[in-house]
């Protein structure tokens, strides 16, 4: 038997009154997963549990089998995993966003954030303005004093590391949660460490607002990346094994530190992919032959994550998300379904959902409960139903995500 969990990240929403108040899940075409659903059982799973933040981070650490509540440390010292960086005690690590704020000669503090990720800001310009950060003997000096280093990544999603910090009392705001804000009410708080992280921002933006890149990048009718934001902050974390927990092994296949890092934590391996990018524009085809591959060197078990909608939503680009959508439909299950047939690797269980709400209406996360869809190629459920919030909240209720797995492998 094989198992085969595919996130399709942000992907459930509420009603959109643009699409006839449907969702997007309710609004795109994808005929597999829906054939998929009308054979197999469709319910609603929360993901994250009330209290925690509404995030990636939380959602997956539940789908994966670790409870939030008891191993949720933040969400940077796992992408640091994946990474392969080790955090030695008193270390704290951070997400460090290359982001937009908008122009103007108004005081740092009265800006609005435009975009968390500095327009989906291509790898090699966005790794350049970070050199370009340590190249200046100014910020160099700076995070010398606070202890501070930053670890680029080919995306907008570097990983910072600060030696002795104390951010006890610290309050740092997902960038993504508050686009189109003024970032005043927004910059790191609540403690003496988190004026040393404002500083680094402001400073960072100084030095970067007129680089070179960004002005190619106004002039190209892109967003500059002109500044950094920390958030996500946290210290080094231990998950259980999940070969121990399920007797499973397995890979994950994505192009997001955070579910590398959950992977190289939890003992499964980390798969990368040539042309994976966390956008919408991603190589889908090959995440489904990296998937299928794993699965016949001898693994039980296939994770593949898609980033698509989530970061679509984010942006505002609501004909994006429908088409990751479709595309999670056409370029990843349907050829799955039908590499896994032409491999003849015997039945198989398929778990899918969306890993937590992204609202269209705010571009933000919401932590409400999220349609799943469970097939078994061994059987035929008779329900009839498609996939989407609707159907799933008519369905059984998981009361939390931590169950998903036990679900997958029959071991409820």
């Amino acid at each position: 038997m094989k198992y085969i969990l595919i996130i399709g990240d942000g992907m459930a929403d509420n009603a959109v009154e643009s699409l006839g108040g449907k969702t997007p899940l309710q609004a795109a075409k994808k005929p597999c997963i829906d054939r998929l659903a009308a054979r197999g059982e469709v319910g609603n799973v929360k993901n994250v549990p009330d209290g925690m933040p509404a995030g990636s981070d939380t959602a997956i650490l539940s789908i994966f089998g670790c409870d939030p509540k008891q191993y949720f440390t933040g969400r940077a010292p796992m992408e640091a995993a994946a990474s392969g960086i080790q955090l030695q005690p008193g270390d704290v690590a951070y997400r460090c966003n290359m982001v937009c704020y908008e122009d103007g000669e108004m005081p740092f503090a009265e800006k609005r954030i435009l975009s968390h990720s500095a327009g989906s800001i291509e790898g090699e310009e966005s790794i350049a303005l970070v050199q370009a950060l340590w190249n200046d003997p100014a910020f160099q000096k700076a995070a010398d004093a606070a202890g501070m280093r930053i670890y680029p990544d080919p995306s907008f999603r570097h990983i910072a590391v600060q030696s002795h910090a104390d951010v006890a009392g610290i309050r740092l705001i997902p960038p993504h949660d508050h686009l189109g804000e003024t970032i005043g009410a927004l910059l790191p708080a609540g403690c003496e460490n988190a004026a040393v992280l404002r500083d680094l921002m402001m400073l960072a933006h100084e030095i970067l607002d007129h680089h070179p890149i960004n002005d190619a990048r106004r002039a190209a009718g892109k967003l500059p990346a002109n500044g950094i934001w920390f958030w996500a902050e946290g210290t080094a974390v231990a998950l259980p094994n999940f070969y121990e927990n399920y007797g499973k092994k397995g890979g994950v296949i994505s192009a997001v530190p955070l579910c590398h890092g959950i992977a190289a934590l939890t003992g499964l391996d980390v798969i990368h992919v040539d042309g994976a990018t966390g956008e919408l524009e991603t190589n889908y085809e090959g995440k489904v032959t990296a998937a299928v591959q794993c699965l016949k060197d001898g693994a039980d078990f296939a994770a593949i994550h898609v980033e698509a909608p989530d970061e679509c939503t984010h942006n505002g680009d609501l004909e994006g998300k429908l088409q990751a959508i479709e595309w999670l439909d056409s370029r990843v299950t349907a050829p799955l379904l039908a590499q896994l047939e032409k491999e003849a690797l015997g039945p198989y269980r398929l778990l899918m959902l969306s890993d937590h709400k992204t609202l269209t209406a705010t571009r933000g996360h919401d932590g409400d409960p999220v349609p799943y869809l469970l097939y078994d190629s061994r059987s035929d459920s008779g329900f009839g139903g498609v996939y989407d919030e609707t159907t799933g909240m008519a369905g059984r209720c998981v009361k939390a995500g931590t169950a998903l797995m036990d679900m997958l492998f029959e071991q409820e």
